[in-house]
């Protein structure tokens, strides 16, 4: 029976429990809890208590990377300190809405007397339009080759969604699906912004370019042509035959100018200083014909 009792007792006291946190937990409220504004707008953070006691004390927090204070001792913290107000007697009125402002906020009441009274979460997203996205097409592809075109942009949130264009038209997810574009092999990411052509033809050739879009707005970059060529095979052998020609020739005038010795190196020449002869003697051969030695002295010859 005493255990029947306090079992039974202890029952009572989880009801009791349960039914308080319910009467607590419908006290604080907010008319909306998924708020979404441009960025630049305003918006209401709406925290609504059901009684409005004396002696109350509002907090509202900031989750983001961390844990801000942004309503603490009836004063506004941070950043909002020059552009928010508080509105009736615990909603925030945020002016010139930036996107690092998206983030969960949280408003806790507290009676100082009762105790803790709840809370109440308000999700704020702030919007924001997409730039002119940056766009990557190839000025010239082979036929048969891939080619990969490219267009992103980071600064539109929600993320934006993308969209090729061709000569002003725009290019259907499945090629397949429309008559002017049934020849072609592509696919397109809608999410990265990535148009790759597995396999290229002369009908890819144009002028493209991207959208970037969300909720708020558009931008797109400015056209770009693409031109797909045929590969001229016979063109290409006859100008490896060219090369082939000319180095061959080369080669062979090079043999030709070793072998009579216009690349050989040349001696320098011995230089001969003549002998000088001594003063006042003058030697004359007598006769052209004469031996070596067989002089004639002329009256000059001094002994």
């Amino acid at each position: 029976m005493a255990v029947a009792c306090w079992a039974s007792r202890l029952l009572g006291l989880y009801i009791l429990l349960a039914e308080s946190c319910q009467i607590w937990a419908g006290l604080v409220t907010s008319e909306n809890p998924t708020p979404s504004v441009e960025e630049f707008g305003s918006i209401l953070l709406s925290c609504i208590i059901a009684s409005t006691p004396q002696k109350l004390r509002i907090e509202w927090k900031k989750f983001n990377a961390g844990t801000d204070l942004v309503y603490f001792e009836n004063q506004l913290r941070g950043d909002l300190i020059d552009r928010a107000e508080l509105r009736g007697v615990s909603s925030i009125f945020i002016r010139n809405v930036t996107r690092k402002d998206t983030a969960v906020y949280r408003c806790e009441v507290v009676h100082k007397e009762q105790g803790y009274l709840g809370d109440v979460s308000v999700n704020l997203t702030v919007q924001v339009k997409p730039i002119v996205p940056k766009c990557a097409v190839p000025k010239s592809v082979p036929v048969g080759r891939t080619a990969v075109l490219t267009c992103t942009e980071h600064e539109g949130y929600p993320p934006s969604m993308y969209t090729w264009y061709r000569n002003g038209e725009i290019l259907p997810p499945d090629p397949k699906s429309n008559p002017k574009f049934r020849n072609s092999s592509y696919i397109i990411d809608t999410r990265t912004g990535t148009l790759r052509f597995s396999v290229t033809s002369k009908l890819d050739t144009g002028e493209y370019h991207c959208v970037a879009e969300n909720k708020v707005g558009r931008a797109k970059c400015e056209p770009q042509r693409m031109e797909v060529y045929d590969i001229n095979i016979a063109a290409i052998i006859g100008g490896v035959l060219v090369v082939v020609l000319v180095l061959l020739i080369i080669t062979i005038v090079i043999r030709l100018a070793y072998k009579r010795g216009y690349f050989a190196k040349k001696h320098p020449t011995n230089n001969y200083q003549a002998s000088s002869k001594v003063d006042g003697v003058d030697y004359v051969r007598s006769n052209p014909v004469d031996d070596e030695g067989d002089f004639r002295h002329k009256s000059s010859f001094v002994i």
